[in-house]
């Protein structure tokens, strides 16, 4: 009898609740007006900004609105030496919530930890870590036919979760490390434009 009254609980229960959420990319301003029904149980609504710059110009600033798992909700930030990226998530558990637009990236201060950067023609260029960046990164990026090794700070979250929003501004056959200097300072050749390459690729969730 049990048995009975728990088949019939699977059979007649309703399908679990999932938000909705407001669903849109856009520039630094800009509303959002599209929703979206989440597909995965347990996902937030989320708004995320992306702010990227190459030396001290601005390069992107992107807000996103969509669906998001926990696990992205995330305030993480990569610095390649003469091009950064931060990433900032405001999530939030009730239908339509992420009204209001990701906050900006806070002030970053050295952190003390240091690590290899590429300038273009080596990579035995040090550069000193700011705020959460704990972690050295080694990555190799793409920009046209030609691939490089580009090295530097970035903060643990991206090097451990395979988040959608660190794929484009992280490359591929990504490498992290612990400590000072952990990111080795083997020398190659890259003209400056490729390092700022693969943060401009960064603009959608997923």
């Amino acid at each position: 009898m049990h048995l009975l009254t728990l088949i019939f609980g699977i059979v007649l229960f309703p399908k679990a609740q999932t938000l909705t959420c407001y669903d849109c990319v856009s520039g630094a301003s800009g509303t959002c007006m599209d929703t979206k029904e989440c597909p995965l149980q347990g996902q937030q609504c989320g708004a995320v900004k992306v702010t990227s710059y190459a030396g001290d110009m601005k390069v992107l600033d992107v807000n996103s609105k969509t669906c998001v798992p926990a696990e992205e909700c995330v305030e993480a930030s990569v610095n390649f030496g003469i091009s950064k990226t931060s990433i900032n998530s405001k999530c939030c558990n009730s239908n339509l919530c992420n009204t209001q637009p990701a906050p900006e990236p806070s002030q970053s201060n050295p952190n003390g930890k240091m690590c290899f950067y590429c300038d273009g023609q080596t990579c035995t260029n040090t550069l000193r870590c700011e705020g959460n960046q704990d972690y050295c990164i080694s990555t190799t990026v793409s920009a046209g036919n030609q691939k490089m090794t580009v090295k530097g700070c970035a903060s643990k979250i991206l090097c451990s979760t395979k988040t959608t929003q660190a794929a484009g501004a992280l490359g591929t056959d990504i490498s992290c490390c612990q400590g000072n200097l952990c990111n080795s300072a083997s020398s190659t050749s890259a003209g400056l434009l490729l390092l700022v390459a693969p943060l401009v690729s960064l603009v959608t969730l997923s």
